[in-house]
């Protein structure tokens, strides 16, 4: 992104609040450009809060914010900064989206926070752009989103798109826009200032590495593991594992069993259940294509597996009758109705 594609002097950026948006990813957002602002002694940049329709927004927190106006107030602006949080897919509709598309057509910045990008997505503003979103909605983004480039880096700047993870990573992505906006001099200093130097690059990964996460160093340990997270939807088998990483089938289970405490078999099924919930929590995707795309291939196996982990079936995770219970209501209904 240039300079020109930035904007001339004052740079103007809308924060477009989505209920449930991130205060967390919101705050570090728009504090860099107030300490900008400070540093340099003028006004730089000046920015302003839109929701869809005007009305004030309820953060993720429970705090409400009173935005200065609705889409249609949007009088100018060279950036529109997209924040969301939890629940993103019940926000997005088309006069939101014909509104972003319209943006982009004026050669507006498009950009996002979090969770974003789902809403960018949607509208079809990402086709062709790298992008990023938070490191817990990753698998249902890549499950509705499979033709877009989306990474697990801190933030993406892709011409005139830009994306971050949330939390505190937009703090880099909007420092280093100051770099591109003004000069590296006045962005290194607001770093310094919000105590964040230094300033992490783009290419930097959300989540700490596998050895912290996982609590072992061991090499062959943590080759596994990463195998394991990359075969999701065709898990391997405990021989392919083994003899992907040089072991015996015998190695591999002492190997998991001293840092692990449990089977490598039981520590996969894990990442699978995990992933099925995401999916189920963020996606419309049915319970049987979560199964699938988790490498169940018998949905009743996939149940009997999630409520033993979980204490509750999938379609109970989702507030939705089983599918017996299910056809049982329809029945009376059809009853009912005579």
């Amino acid at each position: 992104m240039s300079r020109t594609e930035i904007g001339e002097r004052p740079h103007h950026v809308a924060f477009l609040l989505v209920p449930e948006f991130s205060m967390a990813a919101f705050s570090s957002a728009v504090e860099p450009l107030r300490i900008a602002n400070m540093l340099a002694e003028q006004e730089v940049f000046t920015w302003g809060l839109l929701s869809v329709d005007g009305a004030p927004v309820a953060a993720s927190n429970g705090i409400v914010f009173t935005p200065s106006g609705g889409l249609k107030d949007l009088r100018r602006g060279n950036t529109v900064i997209v924040c969301s949080g939890l629940n993103v897919q019940k926000y997005q509709t088309k006069p939101l989206e014909n509104w972003l598309r319209r943006q982009d057509r004026l050669g507006v910045n498009l950009g996002a926070v979090c969770t974003g990008c789902y809403i960018l997505a949607h509208a079809g503003l990402l086709d062709g752009y790298r992008c990023t979103i938070h490191w817990e909605n990753l698998a249902s983004f890549t499950e509705e989103f499979p033709d877009i480039t989306v990474s697990t880096h801190l933030f993406e700047i892709d011409r005139n798109r830009f994306s971050s993870a949330g939390g505190t990573s937009p703090i880099d992505m909007m420092v280093t826009l100051i770099a591109l906006a003004e000069d590296r001099d006045l962005a290194q200093q607001v770093a310094e200032e919000l105590i964040h130097a230094p300033i992490r690059d783009q290419t930097e990964h959300q989540r700490i590495s596998l050895p912290a996460r996982i609590g072992a160093r061991h090499p062959k340990l943590v080759q596994i593991v990463a195998a394991m997270e990359e075969n999701l939807e065709d898990p391997l088998s405990p021989a392919e594992l083994a003899r992907d990483a040089g072991l015996s089938t015998r190695q591999l289970e002492r190997l998991f069993r001293r840092y692990l405490n449990r089977s490598p078999k039981r520590y996969y099924l894990e990442l699978r259940l995990q992933k099925a919930r995401q999916l189920l929590l963020q996606t419309d995707m049915s319970v049987i294509n979560v199964a699938m795309a988790c490498g169940f291939t018998s949905p009743s196996h996939f149940s009997k597996c999630y409520r033993a982990f979980f204490d509750r079936t999938p379609y109970r995770e989702r507030g939705l009758p089983g599918p017996h219970l299910a056809r049982a209501v329809e029945q009376a209904e059809d009853f009912a109705r005579g």
